[in-house]
């Protein structure tokens, strides 16, 4: 793995933190503006906040990959994996995708999703649903942004202009950066919902050390875990029992690889 994108993304935090923040912590975006100059307030929805965030934070990824001589690629589709591909100058690969969380306390989040365990990730050679085969980058990284909601009131019926900007209630504030990669951050459960989806690690902590369960073990540990996880449907398809449903039952499964100490 190229360990030296890892130290240059994290030198971009001032960045990234002057991109989508002013300096009392406050969201810099306060709303959307149409062609008559209204503009409308943001609703606190997680989809539509993380994708504004990755909006704003994308001129400041492109800047540093011109710096650092890196093609940067976007993704052609919104669901593809990943957000963005650098590509160096000896033609490698590396996956980074762009995840924001909000804070549940002081010491957890509400966590994300880190791509599909189906798929592109057991067709490794696949290009459905990912820019270019997962075996084709040489690492896979996470760029994470951590954010509480704010407690300010907002009125989402009320139209402002630009003369009212000072006065509409940033939705968000107080951001956290880290970039790690993928394994490094893993749960060893889904994401949330039905979606056969990596869930995240959920601890504060835990996401900005890049000390998921994993990481006790390696990347090996990481691909085969997930590459082999059935979800309750997947495993009526096939005619199959479920498993395992975390790392002790994994390792009950597999009876193999021992804890490093």
């Amino acid at each position: 793995m190229n360990v030296g994108i890892l130290d240059d993304l994290r030198q971009e935090f001032e960045h990234f933190a002057t991109a989508v923040a002013v300096d009392s912590g406050e969201w810099i975006v306060k709303g959307f503006i149409d062609v008559h100059r209204n503009i409308y307030t943001i609703s606190r929805d997680t989809k539509v906040i993380s994708k504004i965030i990755e909006l704003t934070l994308f001129p400041v990824l492109a800047r540093f990959a011109e710096r650092h001589n890196y093609d940067l690629i976007l993704s052609d589709h919104q669901n593809h994996y990943p957000d963005i591909t650098f590509v160096g100058e000896a033609g490698n690969r590396i996956a980074v995708d762009v995840k924001s969380t909000y804070r549940n306390s002081d010491q957890r989040v509400n966590g994300f999703t880190l791509g599909s365990f189906t798929g592109y990730f057991r067709q490794r050679q696949s290009t459905r649903n990912i820019r270019f085969p997962y075996d084709s980058y040489s690492t896979h990284l996470v760029l994470g942004i951590i954010y509480s909601r704010s407690d300010n009131a907002v009125d989402e019926q009320r139209i402002y202009s630009l003369d009212d900007l000072h006065q509409i209630a940033s939705v968000i504030q107080d951001f956290k950066f880290f970039v790690h990669e993928k394994w490094k951050i893993a749960s060893d459960r889904p994401g949330s919902g039905n979606t056969k989806n990596i869930g995240s690690v959920k601890s504060i902590e835990a996401l900005l050390a890049g000390r998921g369960p994993f990481v006790d073990y390696d990347e090996a540990v990481f691909d085969d875990y997930w590459q082999n996880y059935l979800t309750k449907d997947m495993a009526r398809t096939i005619d199959s029992e479920v498993y395992y449903h975390n790392l002790d039952e994994y390792w009950q499964w597999k009876e193999r690889i021992p804890r490093r100490d």
